[in-house]
């Protein structure tokens, strides 16, 4: 058994479980925002419905994704010692910042969600409301300055410490606080993984409504629920495609080793063609049964045909990224991104129509989607983090210099044989209480005549 395998493996698995999480609490707590705004402008009780309901969904997330979210950060000192001494300077900031300025807010203000609503007036509450929102976002935005110094470190130098065995070790040492924080990706990619959040919170109430609607139960709240998620559904996918679009423009000039994998582009030129399908083959350096339009990339990057891109056997195969999870995880992302374009372009022509919620067959496209954007997320940062391979700080540290010497393959293998069966049950236990608060429903009130729009 390889310790350094293990150790990805195991930190692969405990961060994309955890991952299920945050995101869905960031979306669903501006779909929350959303409800009591229009409940403060109009004061209509539907609203107030809303949120209440959607407000039990976020906390059982909420407390689900607390508990994940706690073991993956002592991974960095036991299985991954010799990176924490490495980035320790760099990352204590951001991950301090998380805990202090973003999970504080966002959990203080939930719990007047949760049991203040009769003890404060309704700007109060609705104020909460938006700080429980931003506060998720915010928490958002360290973890990703942290992993995208990773990706493109910045403000920094390097320098060598002698330990007290002797050993000679070398550090990143922060010079420049502001540069660190805002390197060249990370405007780019905190705004792909927010806009990828809202595709989960507003999808999954529109498949989850559509759900109970098809079930015969709580049929009109669902209705409103259902039409309340449509529009934003479909404005948030197409951002994400704008914002998609330039975040890979910053990795063709920040990463280009990575960028070819998710292409499977072997030779460097102009008119560099985008694969819509195909299988790259590493051992022969091409791409087998592929599909392609000519000069996309090079169009998508460079705003020209004629723009060159680099290619992988440009860079050493030791220096290349896992070309077939790379391409995969990434065109997977990208197939998804057009099913929920076409799914809530749909919703929304059929919204027109006032007839969102008539037919059977848009009730079952939308509750089929409901998994498929939390699939998204996970694929995307799947080809984020192998793209980066096989460094863990991009051109400074490998990820087989990082791993702790002192832990053996075994004890690895243990730990994740215990993590995955305490995931298992965290997981089980996540999904019955969300069915039982589906089963449940709202809370009853005297609904006002009309739609919500």
């Amino acid at each position: 058994m390889d310790a350094v395998l293990l150790a990805r493996i195991q930190f692969g698995l405990t961060i994309g479980f955890h991952y299920i999480f945050p995101p869905m609490t960031i979306g669903l707590g501006w779909m929350i925002f959303h409800y009591n705004n229009r409940y403060q402008e109009n004061g209509n009780e539907l609203y107030h419905q809303l949120a209440k309901f959607w407000t039990r969904i976020f906390a059982i997330t909420f407390i689900i994704g607390v508990a994940t979210g706690i073991t993956m950060e002592f991974q960095f000192g036991t299985n991954w010692a010799n990176y924490s001494r490495f980035v320790g300077d760099i990352f204590g900031a951001p991950l301090a910042a998380e805990g202090v300025f973003a999970f504080f807010l966002e959990s203080s203000f939930l719990g007047i969600l949760l049991y203040g609503r009769k003890h404060v007036s309704q700007r109060m509450y609705w104020f909460s409301s938006l700080m429980v929102a931003c506060g998720a976002t915010l928490s958002a935005f360290w973890i990703v300055v942290a992993n995208s110094w990773q990706q493109t470190p910045a403000g920094y130098e390097i320098i060598e410490k002698t330990l007290a065995s002797g050993e000679i070790v070398r550090q990143a040492q922060l010079t420049n606080f502001w540069e660190a924080v805002f390197n060249p990706s990370t405007l780019l990619r905190y705004s792909h993984v927010i806009m990828s959040a809202l595709c989960v919170g507003t999808f999954f109430v529109l498949g989850t409504s559509a759900w109970q609607i098809l079930k015969g139960r709580h049929v009109e709240f669902a209705r409103a629920s259902m039409r309340s998620a449509v529009v934003p559904a479909f404005a948030v996918i197409m951002l994400t495609m704008v914002v998609g679009h330039h975040h890979g423009h910053q990795v063709s000039q920040t990463q280009p080793a990575k960028l070819a994998a998710f292409e499977g582009l072997w030779e460097t030129g102009p008119n560099a063609p985008l694969m819509l399908l195909g299988f790259p083959n590493e051992k022969e350096e091409k791409n087998d049964f592929a599909i392609q339009i000519p000069g996309m990339v090079s169009l998508f990057v460079g705003g020209s045909f004629d723009t060159e891109v680099q290619g992988l056997k440009d860079f050493a195969p030791e220096d290349r990224p896992p070309v077939a999870v790379s391409f995969w995880s990434f065109h997977l992302m990208f197939y998804l991104g057009m099913w929920f374009a076409l799914v809530s372009f749909v919703g929304v022509i059929l919204w027109l129509k006032k007839k969102l919620t008539s037919y059977k067959w848009y009730l079952w496209a939308a509750t089929l989607t409901v998994p498929l954007p939390f699939v998204a997320n996970e694929v995307g940062w799947i080809a984020a983090e192998v793209g980066r391979q096989p460094w863990v700080v991009y051109n400074e540290l490998r990820t087989s210099h990082a791993v702790s010497a002192s832990v053996s393959a075994g004890e690895i293998l243990a730990s994740m044989i215990m993590f995955g069966l305490i995931y298992t049950l965290l997981f089980c236990l996540w999904i019955f209480l969300l069915k039982k608060q589906f089963h449940k429903g709202p809370d009853p009130i005297e609904m006002t005549e009309g739609e919500v729009a």
